[in-house]
């Protein structure tokens, strides 16, 4: 069975709702599903995972460091995550606070790893943002990337 892991960093609690909607759409979807706090994520064990997600407070325009640290402890498997699904989702204070830079900052070390990354022609084309707190719109953005992962690990799994 595919397995996906959601991790994220969180300070206020805006990336871990965002993450805690990804993983209930993902299980609903039938797929295996590990939330972890980033933090609590050893880069070592990333390979056992058919899909992995990202999730990160913007701080200047790009993703907290302690997600930065996981992404450069993964080096330990550069090429052997090719193939396995990838997806991100940011929160930030504002808009235009460097939502798409986090998230795109985030899909370029997946995409350096050789991951599929899929897109969305509807609401946030690259990945959930947030203002503040999630919002309706925020958490469908959440569902649909789910649900999404969800499909395309199955696909290629």
């Amino acid at each position: 069975m595919a397995k996906v892991l959601i991790t994220y960093y969180s300070s206020s609690g805006n990336t871990k709702a965002m993450a805690q909607k990804i993983e209930a759409t993902i299980k609903k979807e039938g797929v295996e599903t590990v939330l972890k706090k980033v933090e609590d994520v050893d880069a070592g064990n990333l390979i056992s995972y058919d899909g992995i997600v990202i999730g990160s407070p913007t701080y200047y325009g790009t993703m907290a460091w302690q997600v930065k640290k996981l992404l450069d402890e993964s080096i330990c498997h550069h090429g052997s995550l090719k193939g396995k699904v990838g997806g991100a989702f940011s929160s930030a204070a504002n808009v235009g606070g460097g939502n798409e830079t986090t998230i795109n900052d985030i899909l370029n070390a997946l995409l350096i790893h050789g991951m599929i990354i899929q897109g969305e022609p509807k609401g946030d084309h690259y990945g959930p943002v947030a203002i503040g707190a999630p919002d309706k719109r925020s958490l469908d953005c959440c569902e649909r990337l789910g649900k999404n992962i969800a499909d395309l690990v199955k696909k290629v799994s």
